[in-house]
């Protein structure tokens, strides 16, 4: 289990979101390498950033891919991606290897609702689509104002 917490700023008049601080608390078992673990839980965070903000694959109208390369598919970037503060949960698993458990898996997952809830809870938008691009925030953005954009 995993608990995230994101805090935000949003743009409103570019739709940016900015990541200012993240938090995440996870049980992994016992923490055979505690420096380990927390790199597992840092870098599965900079991943749901990912597909929270920027990755996206786009295809033309004949379905051939325009986002296969590192130049056209975004990733979050060192400046991108804030401190990450991180809290090893340990419950020692019952059939996990010296009561470890898998780390690897259940940073990415909640992610991007956590960064969701932020925006929900600071601009007052509810984005259901990723990645939640400046385009898309600035139309939900509109939308929530009263203007002619649907979101």
């Amino acid at each position: 289990a995993a608990a995230h917490l994101a805090h935000v700023r949003v743009d409103r008049e570019t739709g940016e979101i900015e990541l200012l601080g993240y938090a995440i608390a996870q049980d992994v078992g016992r923490a055979l390498n505690p420096a380990l673990v927390e790199g597992q839980m840092r870098g599965g965070v900079a991943q749901s950033i990912g597909w929270a903000l920027f990755e996206q694959l786009v295809h033309d109208d004949g379905g051939r891919l325009l986002t296969g390369s590192f130049l056209d598919y975004a990733i979050p970037t060192a400046e991108r991606v804030p401190d990450i503060d991180t809290l090893i949960v340990e419950v020692p698993a019952p059939d996990g290897p010296y009561g470890a458990k898998g780390i690897g898996e259940a940073p990415v997952i909640p992610g991007p609702a956590a960064i969701a809830n932020a925006v929900a809870a600071g601009a007052g938008i509810r984005l259901r689509e990723l990645p939640m691009t400046p385009a898309r925030v600035w139309r939900a953005l509109q939308h929530e104002r009263g203007g002619q954009t649907s979101v």
